[in-house]
C-alpha cells in the first residue's frame, strides 16, 4: 500500500487529478482508535475526518454500518455488556456521546473538557473517566447523574490511559514535557491516579528526554506499565541520524508495585529506526507486547515474557527523576535487548495508530490509506493484510502532505519524520541545537501553526519564509532531500492547520480577568510588536534575552 501511494502521487492520482470533483477532508475515513467487546467480532473503528464509528464484522470482513456524530471522534470505549459505546468528541466544548451499540442512536450527551480524549470505563460501569488534552486533567463522570464528580489535574496534554485490571490506579500518558525546555531534566511523566480516593499518587519519571508519550497499556496481572514514546537526545547537536544520535523510538517499562521505571528498552535496531511509535497493548495472556509505529507503517510483536526474562538480568535503572542521574549526554542506545525476541512487520496500509487484539490477530488503524490493518501475533512469518473501511480517495495536496509529513520511511535508515519534533504539528517541549544559526546555543523547538503566514521562520529568523525552513527540514533534519513537488505538499498541509481555541476562554470568550489582562497588554504598548491578529509586526528585535553567542541577536517575533 505504501508503495502504491508513492507511484499513484508521482503519477499525480493522489493529488486528485483524475478526481470528478477536488476530495475534501470529509471524504476520508481517517481511522485512528479502535474499541472491541471481548465476547464479540464486531471491531469498532474511529474515523477522524469522516466524524463517524465504522462497525466491522472482523469474521465476515465486512462493515455492518456507520455511526455519524456532531464532532470528530477524540476516542471510544465500550461498556462491559457491548450495549453502550462511548465517543469523545473532540472539540474544545468537549462533550461524550453515549451511544446505542446497535441502533447507532445517540441516547444521551455528557459534559467533558477541552478535547475529550481516551475514555476508560472503571470496573463495574459506574463511572467514566475522560482525558482533557488541552484541560491537562481527567474528568471523572457518574453515568447515573450524568455529572462529572471529580477532576484530577495532570500534566502537559494528556493523550492515553490504561487502568490497572483491579480498576483501583489509573495511569495517565502526558504527550509532552510539562515546564520550562532549558532545565537539567526535561521529559514527559507518566500520572498515577487512585481511582478510589480520586486523587493523584505521583508523576511517574521518564528518562531525560522523553517525549511524544502516545500509548500505555498495562499487563494482565496488573504487575507492569508499558509506555511508548520517542526519547529524544536533545543534549546533541543536530549533525547525523546514525544510531538514534538525535532521537530513539522506545518503550518504557514501569514497575507498579514500586511505582517507577523499571527500564526504557529501544525498538529501533541499529541502522533501522522503528520512527513515532503510538501505541501499545498487550495480549490478554500476557505473552506479547504488540507497538504500532506511525512513522515507519509497521507493528513490532514483542515477546513479553522472554523481554521480563531479560530485564531481570540487567541492573536496575536509575530514577531519572533523581537529580544525581541527570546526564548531559545520554549512554549510548543498547539496540540488543530486543533481539531474537521481536519480529517487525511490515503494514500493507500507512499511518498505523490505535491497536485492539481480537484472539491471536491484532488490528490496527491506517489513518492515511483508510484501512484496518491486521497480523498474526507470532514471532514467526506471515504477512500483513490490509482492509479498506471505504473507497479510495485521491489524495489532495494537504493530505498527500500530511501523509509525508508524518512518514518515516524514507528519512535517513527512517529514524524520524517532521512529526517527530512537532507531534500534530506543533512542539515537542524540548530545546535543540540546530546548526543554523551555530553551535551551543540550543532553542525551543516552534509549533508550524500559521508559520507560513509568519515570516521569517526559525527563532533567530534565519530562514526567510518557512518554505525555506520545510525544504532545508527535509535535507539537514531527515538527511533525505525530496522532490519540490512532496515539499510542496507539506507546504500546504501546514498551511491548512487551524489554532485550537485557547482553554481559557469561558464559553468563547475573554474572562473578566482577560479583559483585564487585554487592557494591561495595550496599555504597556506590547501591541506595537504584537499587532493582532497574528500578534507579529513579522520583524525581528534585540530584545536582551539572548545568552552566549546569541547576546545581541535579534529573535523572530
Amino acid at each position: 500500500m505504501i508503495e502504491t501511494l508513492r507511484m499513484l502521487a508521482a503519477a499525480g492520482v493522489l493529488l486528485g487529478i483524475t478526481a470528478a470533483r477536488p476530495a475534501r477532508e470529509a471524504d476520508y475515513f481517517s481511522p485512528f482508535a479502535l474499541a472491541r467487546h471481548s465476547g464479540e467480532r464486531r471491531l469498532y473503528v474511529a474515523g477522524q475526518t469522516a466524524r463517524q464509528i465504522a462497525v466491522y464484522d472482523i469474521g465476515g470482513g465486512q462493515i455492518l454500518g456507520r455511526i455519524p456524530l456532531p464532532d470528530a471522534p477524540g476516542g471510544l470505549c465500550l461498556s462491559a455488556d457491548g450495549s453502550r459505546l462511548y465517543v469523545t468528541g473532540g472539540s474544545a466544548s468537549g462533550r461524550v456521546f453515549v451511544v446505542d451499540a446497535r441502533s447507532g442512536g445517540i441516547l444521551e450527551t455528557l459534559p467533558a473538557g477541552h478535547t475529550p480524549v481516551s475514555p476508560l470505563l472503571a470496573p463495574g460501569g459506574g463511572r467514566l473517566f475522560v482525558l482533557n488534552r488541552f484541560s491537562n486533567a481527567v474528568s471523572v463522570i457518574d453515568l447515573a447523574s450524568g455529572k462529572q464528580t471529580a477532576l484530577i489535574p495532570v500534566l502537559r496534554e494528556p493523550v492515553a490511559a490504561a487502568l490497572t485490571p483491579d480498576g483501583r490506579r489509573l495511569l495517565v500518558a502526558n504527550l509532552l514535557p510539562a515546564g520550562p525546555a532549558d532545565g537539567d531534566y526535561i521529559a514527559s511523566r507518566i500520572s498515577l491516579i487512585d481511582t478510589e480516593s480520586l486523587r493523584l499518587v505521583r508523576h511517574i519519571p521518564l528518562p531525560n528526554g522523553s517525549t511524544a508519550v502516545r500509548g500505555i497499556a498495562v499487563s494482565p496481572d496488573g504487575r507492569y506499565a508499558y509506555a511508548v514514546h520517542v526519547q529524544a537526545h536533545f543534549q546533541l547537536v543536530t549533525i547525523q541520524l546514525d544510531r538514534g544520535w538525535m532521537n530513539t523510538n522506545v518503550l518504557s517499562v514501569i514497575d507498579l508495585a514500586a511505582q517507577r521505571l523499571l527500564r526504557t528498552v529501544v525498538l529501533d535496531e541499529k541502522t533501522l529506526g522503528a520512527a513515532n511509535p503510538w501505541d501499545v497493548a498487550c495480549t490478554p495472556d500476557g505473552r506479547y507486547l504488540v507497538v504500532s509505529h506511525a512513522g515507519t507503517h509497521e507493528l513490532s510483536l514483542i515477546d513479553r515474557e522472554a523481554l521480563h526474562e531479560r530485564l531481570g538480568r540487567l541492573p536496575p535503572a536509575p530514577d531519572p527523576g533523581a537529580r544525581a542521574s541527570f546526564q548531559t549526554a545520554l549512554p549510548p542506545p543498547d539496540f540488543r535487548i530486543l533481539e531474537s525476541i521481536r519480529r517487525r512487520v511490515k503494514l500493507a496500509g500507512a499511518g498505523p495508530r490505535g491497536l485492539a487484539i481480537a484472539g491471536s490477530t491484532a488490528y490496527v488503524a491506517e489513518y492515511f490509506s483508510d484501512s484496518l490493518g491486521a497480523v498474526e501475533i507470532s514471532l514467526e512469518g506471515g504477512r500483513a493484510r490490509s482492509l479498506p473501511l471505504g473507497p479510495q480517495t485521491p489524495m489532495t495536496p494537504e493530505r498527500l502532505g500530511a501523509y509525508l509529513y508524518h512518514d518515516a520511511s524514507r528519512s535517513y535508515q527512517q529514524w524520524q519524520s517532521c512529526s517527530t519534533c512537532h507531534p500534530d504539528a506543533r512542539a515537542d517541549g524540548l530545546n535543540w541545537d540546530l546548526l543554523n544559526d551555530g553551535v551551543g546555543n540550543p532553542k525551543s523547538t516552534k509549533s508550524h501553526l500559521l508559520s507560513h503566514r509568519t515570516p521569517p521562520a526559525m527563532l533567530s529568523g534565519v530562514r526567510e519564509a518557512a518554505e525555506v525552513a520545510v525544504r532545508a527540514g527535509f535535507r539537514v533534519i531527515l538527511f533525505s532531500p525530496r522532490r519540490e513537488a512532496d515539499a510542496a505538499a507539506v507546504d500546504a498541509y501546514l498551511k491548512s492547520l487551524t489554532p485550537v481555541p485557547s482553554p481559557y476562554l469561558v464559553h468563547g470568550k475573554l474572562s473578566a480577568s482577560a479583559e483585564r489582562g487585554r487592557a494591561v497588554f495595550e496599555k504597556a504598548g506590547c501591541a506595537s510588536c504584537h499587532p493582532p491578529p497574528l500578534y507579529t509586526d513579522l520583524k525581528t528585535h534585540d530584545v536582551g534575552t539572548g545568552k552566549g553567542i546569541d547576546a545581541g541577536r535579534p529573535y523572530d517575533t
